[in-house]
């Protein structure tokens, strides 16, 4: 295929100008508040059709070394790096009834990694599994999250269908209390919060949408009773429903061509239209990845993030769309390259150069794949490739050439203005529906410590994030904080991210287990200096990205709090995913000591 031509400065600034507009017609002044949690009258919204009833469970009194909370792939990396690492007792805790995060939950039609199953599925060379897809099926992924809990033995002590409510330090006996909705209050010696950062569904605010009288779900939570079928389709009951769909998203993308093959007629209500790259999805084999050899997960998930990081490799191992704009996303992912100030105006221009080559790219591909010049139209994604995430699909755009899919476009009314007892209003036009199906994603980053909802005081009394409410977060590397003994944090905060999050979780697996084993090795807590704090921050301050120039002109999402932009305080570290593996690394070989403060009791 040829590719667009390298457009003029008069089309980039013409395209500017386009972007600004459709920024403007999507932004609201609400932000984040737009939408609403799945809680109180919404409740139902978040129900698990997955749970097992075990009602009579008794409330938990005991001690363990480690407790985990959260079951998906951070929490179950965690508890799997921790056992091979001699740890006896490990305390799994999770809302699900099983293991699996994200995969626990997302069962829907048509669900796929958008990341290649042979890097993003973790730990193949320990567990000895090969994936069979070049993009695996959602099943696949969650057997494979149990597969590793089983082989590590993480179920004996796991309690499930359970949340935490507040974590305490007991300066008594050096040991964490954990309490839980269950009435449970056990003891732990060391404690992992593994929460992730998008677990909590999320629904837009819309007046009205307690009043739907018709059937409402959110794809988090599929209701295969009422729709027929299963993941891979033939969704039967709904042969004569009038469905409508909100959201276009990485989750749309997948399940729209599910419901436009069954559904009577199917109403894709969009706001903003997702970019939707070639997949190309296919059958592998073990020949096919080198799975022959040993170490070839490994080698080929380093080789993955190396390309996407911009970093020099000999060869592209995987070879998919993301690593073919490998040169595009190693500027903004998130821009760890931070140019001099006498360079910046030079490199803004080559990326806004670049960019404009690979939207124009993606806008063509809508123009081939859709008939209808109205419809691709308003598909057509105008904003720069790294404002929101990219999406891929070989049947997304084809399901909007069916005579039963129609496509409303909510821009200009900044979404669905309400919700009715049978349907849903834009504009002047009410669209009448059985069933109004959510795919609106997941809340960013609410069920940490960050917000609260999480109670977590630590030593004489201190309470995360309120310890941090004047400065802003503080730790080292992102793992531990000062005043909060032997508690340790999976996730994004003050470390490094990558498209690929799940090898992101192994390596932050890895140096939580070296933590607890060298603590275990000294008789120690694990607890850093507010030094150590403080020389981290001044780390990430010292190479942090400016993006304000990005992200104020991008359509609104979750990457910019809904077009309000980042915040201006450093989060991420600034040269990126490799080296700050490398960092950590070398760290654990010749610092890990400098964290390790005498214990003085023993519980």
């Amino acid at each position: 295929m040829t590719l667009p031509p390298a457009p003029t400065p008069d089309e980039i600034a013409a395209l500017r100008d386009r972007y600004r507009a459709e920024r403007e017609r999507r932004v609201r002044p609400d932000g984040p508040g737009q939408y609403r949690p799945t809680e109180a009258d919404l409740g139902h919204y978040a129900a698990d059709p997955h749970a097992v009833d075990d009602a009579d469970r008794a409330p938990v009194r005991d001690r363990v070394d480690v407790a985990v909370v959260g079951g998906g792939f951070g929490g179950i990396l965690a508890g799997a790096r921790l056992r091979r690492q001699g740890v006896a007792r490990i305390r799994i805790v999770e809302r699900g009834a099983d293991f699996g995060g994200t995969w626990y939950w997302n069962r829907y039609p048509g669900v796929h990694c958008d990341v290649e199953s042979h890097v993003y599925l973790p730990m193949l060379d320990e567990t000895g599994y090969v994936p069979e897809w070049k993009y695996a099926p959602g099943e696949e992924i969650r057997r494979h999250a149990v597969r590793i809990a089983e082989q590590h033995g993480l179920y004996p002590d796991a309690l499930f269908g359970t949340a935490v409510t507040a974590l305490a330090w007991d300066e008594t006996t050096e040991s964490w209390r954990v309490t839980t909705d269950r009435g449970d209050a056990f003891q732990a010696t060391y404690v992992v919060i593994a929460t992730g950062t998008l677990s909590e569904p999320k629904l837009p605010g819309i007046p009205g949408i307690e009043d739907f009288k018709g059937h409402t779900f959110h794809t988090s939570r599929w209701d295969y009773a009422y729709t027929g079928g299963t993941p891979d389709g033939g969704l039967t009951r709904l042969a004569d429903r009038r469905v409508g769909v909100v959201g276009t998203g990485a989750t749309g993308i997948q399940v729209i061509p599910m419901l436009a093959q069954d559904a009577a007629h199917l109403y894709v209500f969009q706001r903003t239209p997702s970019s939707v790259d070639v997949r190309g999805n296919r059958r592998t084999t073990a020949a096919d990845v080198g799975a022959d050899r040993p170490g070839w997960a490994r080698a080929r998930r380093e080789n993955f993030l190396r390309v996407v990081s911009g970093e020099p490799t000999e060869t592209d191992l995987v070879a998919d769309q993301w690593t073919a704009s490998a040169a595009l996303l190693e500027k903004l992912l998130p821009s760890f390259r931070r140019p001099a100030p006498d360079r910046r105006a030079a490199f803004e221009a080559a990326y806004e150069r670049a960019d404009a080559v690979k939207m124009n790219e993606l806008r063509a591909r809508v123009q081939r794949s859709v008939t209808d010049p109205e419809t691709a139209a308003k598909l057509q994604p105008w904003y720069r490739y790294a404002c929101k995430r990219p999406g891929f699909s070989d049947h997304y755009y084809q399901a909007f050439n069916r005579d039963n899919v129609t496509l409303v476009d909510t821009a200009d009314t900044h979404g669905i203005e309400r919700i009715t007892e049978t349907g849903v209003v834009v504009g002047d036009t009410t669209y009448e529906l059985d069933c109004l199906i959510f795919a609106t994603g997941f809340s960013v980053g609410v069920s940490g410590v960050l917000t609260g909802r999480l109670p977590v005081h630590g030593r004489d009394g201190g309470q995360l994030p309120r310890a941090w409410a004047e400065r802003g977060p503080r730790t080292l590397h992102g793992f531990t904080s000062h005043g909060f003994p032997n508690l340790l944090q999976l996730g994004s905060l003050q470390n490094a991210s990558s498209v690929n999050f799940t090898h992101v979780l192994d390596e932050q697996a890895v140096h939580v287990a070296a933590l607890v084993a060298a603590a275990e090795a000294e008789d120690a807590l694990i607890e850093p200096s507010r030094e150590a704090e403080d020389a981290w921050y001044a780390t990430l301050a010292e190479g942090a990205a400016d993006h304000a120039w990005f992200h104020a002109e991008c359509t609104p999402g979750y990457y910019n709090a809904e077009g309000r932009g980042r915040p201006d305080r450093p989060s991420a570290y600034p040269h990126g995913a490799v080296a700050f593996h490398a960092l950590l690394a070398q760290w654990r070989e010749q610092s890990i000591n400098e964290v390790l403060q005498p214990r003085t009791r023993r519980g």
